[in-house]
C-alpha cells in the first residue's frame, strides 16, 4: 500500500480543503436521518478527512481506519474517535461497517483497483451506509506558464497513476466513474462536483513537492527518458523560484445515497 508521510498530508490539507464541496458534504448531512451518526473514515491518515467533516457533522461518531498506525496516533483524540489500524488492501475487517451510516474516504479511489473498489460498493450497500469521497485525481494537470513538455509529463504522471498502490492496479483517472457505476449498479443516487486544486505561485512548497512527485513517478514508468525528465523538472522549478509558477490538479468529489428520494443538491 502506498505509503504517505505526515509532512506531506499536512502539506496538501490547505489545498485540500479549499478544493473540496461544500454543497456535496451539507447534501450528505442534511440526508442522513441520525444527528448522531456512525461515521467510517477510510484511509483516514492523520485525521485530515475528519478534520474538514467535523462541523458538518459536530455529533458523529467516528471510526478512522488506516494501514499506517504511525499517522493514526497523529490524528484528533475525543471519546467520539476511535483509531484502527488495519490492511485496507483487503477489506476482510467487515465490523468496521457494522452499523456506519456514513463511510468516506478522501484522496483514497485512484489508488484502488477495480475489484477493491466493487468490494467496497458491496460493503457499503449491505450496510446501506452513505458514501461521501472527496479529492478522487481525474487525470488533468495544467501548470502555468506553459512548457513544451508539460503533456507528455502529464501522460507519464497518468500513467504511473495506473500502476499497484497496494489495491491492485490503480484506477488512476477513471476512480470516479468506476465509482459511480458500481454504486449505481447497487442502486445508490450518486452526484459528482469539481474539487481542482487551484496552486497559486504562493504556494511554493506545494508546488516544489508536486514537481518532484511527478519527475519521480515519470521516471519510474519511463527510465530511459531520465534526462529529458529532470530538465522538465528544472524548468518547471525555476518557474516556482521565481515566484510566477501555478497549476492546476483536477479532482473530483462524489456522493451517494440508497434509498427513493433524491439528494437536495
Amino acid at each position: 500500500m502506498g505509503n504517505f508521510s505526515a509532512e506531506w498530508l499536512a502539506l496538501r490539507e490547505p489545498a485540500d480543503r479549499a478544493a473540496r464541496s461544500s454543497t456535496l458534504v451539507r447534501a450528505v448531512a442534511d440526508a442522513l436521518p441520525d444527528s448522531a451518526p456512525h461515521i467510517l473514515d477510510l484511509a483516514a491518515g492523520t485525521g485530515s478527512n475528519y478534520r474538514y467533516l467535523t462541523a458538518a457533522f459536530p455529533d458523529a461518531v467516528w471510526l478512522l481506519a488506516d494501514h499506517d498506525a504511525q499517522l493514526l496516533s497523529q490524528a484528533p483524540k475525543a471519546p467520539s474517535i476511535e483509531t484502527r489500524a488495519i490492511d485496507l488492501a483487503m477489506l476482510e475487517d467487515r465490523s468496521i461497517f457494522a452499523g456506519r451510516a456514513l463511510v468516506t474516504a478522501s484522496a483514497l479511489l485512484d489508488l484502488v483497483s477495480a475489484k477493491w473498489l466493487s468490494e467496497l460498493a458491496d460493503r457499503c450497500a449491505a450496510g446501506g451506509a452513505a458514501v461521501l469521497f472527496a479529492l478522487n485525481y481525474d487525470g488533468r494537470i495544467e501548470c502555468s506558464p506553459p512548457e513544451p513538455d508539460d503533456a507528455s509529463m502529464v501522460a507519464l504522471v497518468n500513467e504511473h497513476q495506473r500502476t499497484d498502490k497496494g489495491f491492485g492496479p490503480a484506477l488512476g483517472p477513471d476512480a470516479v466513474d468506476c465509482a459511480e457505476s458500481g454504486f449505481r449498479k447497487h442502486g445508490y443516487r450518486t452526484h459528482r462536483a469539481s474539487s481542482d486544486w487551484i496552486v497559486s505561485p504562493a504556494s511554493q512548497a506545494l508546488q516544489r513537492a508536486l514537481i518532484d512527485g511527478w519527475a519521480q513517478a515519470a521516471t519510474q514508468v519511463r527510465p530511459s527518458r531520465a534526462h529529458l525528465i529532470e530538465e522538465w523538472r528544472r524548468r518547471r522549478q525555476a518557474h516556482v523560484n521565481a515566484n510566477r509558477s501555478s497549476i492546476i490538479v483536477g479532482h473530483e468529489d462524489m456522493i451517494g445515497m440508497l434509498g427513493s428520494e433524491d439528494l437536495r443538491i
